[in-house]
């Protein structure tokens, strides 16, 4: 298989038919055979599961899986990973907010510039645009990416999604983990179009919030995970360092001044402790991460004879 669609779908019932007639349409108008589509209902309960079933009969390059309860779009493309055969995988929304003639377009441009990784940049009306505007900008800045819009489709060479390693909810940053490793970045504007049926599954301040600390984890993971020592040596280093001039005023407020302040020297115990603390983990992390790269190594000698 050259190409292979993944598509998370939770309580998608109403698009579901639309939508195997777009996928269906496009692979005949454009005389494709080596492209396939997998479906993955994400544990939906209103009866996406049983529309695709009633469906898929009628359309042999299309295939569906099911969760049973709601994983997340992280765990969704995984699965449909597992599945899959194709060179490129395309993570296609199931809202027919895109079109496949754009995704066409990024894997010609995959295929022809040899990029690992193809964004699409959304042109037309978007309902969470501020939202939006704050993440792409912050993850920019943060990781320093080539490209300007993060929440869109993608097509991705197949070792990026054996590379690396996607938790839940971090499907939103395979770009700067994969981009991290030096896999190549690129992005083409694609039109997006108003949603016909349901409605986004993104909504809510709780999202927000768990997008911001996943963006903070993953920076922390991507420029303190090889040397730990640097950001809680560093941390240790302040603390410490604030401890001993705040012991200093206290001192000179004590024996020359003769006036006493209990706090000072608690808040002194309380820096000095926290700044070992701080050292003592950060040499824990630094063991970890020797036993990783450990590991690393020993898995690719392992494969390098294979």
């Amino acid at each position: 298989m050259r190409v292979s669609l993944l598509i998370p779908a939770y309580n998608e019932r109403d698009n579901i038919v639309p939508l195997l007639d777009h996928i269906a349409g496009f692979f005949n108008d454009n005389n494709i055979n080596d492209w396939e589509a997998i479906i993955i209902d994400d544990g939906s309960t209103d009866g996406t599961w049983e529309v695709l079933n009633e469906n898929l009969h009628k359309h042999p390059n299309i295939r569906a899986i099911r969760h049973r309860k709601n994983l997340g779009v992280s765990d969704a493309l995984l699965t449909g990973f597992l599945e899959s055969r194709g060179k490129y995988l395309v993570y296609f929304p199931a809202d027919l907010q895109f079109h496949l003639d754009d995704v066409l377009l990024m894997v010609k441009k995959a295929e022809s510039d040899g990029f690992d990784i193809v964004l699409g940049k959304k042109i037309g009306k978007y309902e969470k645009k501020f939202v939006s505007y704050v993440y792409n900008r912050l993850s920019s800045w943060l990781f320093n990416l080539p490209v300007s819009d993060l929440n869109s489709i993608k097509v991705m060479s197949r070792e990026v999604l054996e590379w690396i390693p996607i938790r839940k909810d971090w499907h939103r940053f395979i770009v700067p983990l994969a981009y991290n490793e030096g896999f190549t970045v690129t992005e083409i504007d694609v039109t997006l179009y108003p949603r016909v049926h349901g409605s986004s599954k993104f909504k809510g301040l709780g999202r927000v919030l768990v997008g911001f600390l996943d963006l903070i984890s993953v920076k922390f993971q991507i420029t303190f995970s090889k040397k730990p020592m640097l950001f809680f040596g560093s941390l240790a280093l302040i603390s410490m360092l604030l401890g001993t001039i705040i012991g200093f005023i206290a001192f000179y407020l004590r024996f020359v001044l003769h006036h006493g302040y209990r706090p000072l020297i608690f808040l002194v115990s309380l820096l000095i402790l926290m700044g070992l603390i701080l050292f003592t983990v950060g040499f824990l992390g630094e063991l970890i991460a020797a036993q990783n790269d450990r590991l690393n190594l020993f898995l690719r000698r392992v494969e390098k004879k294979k």
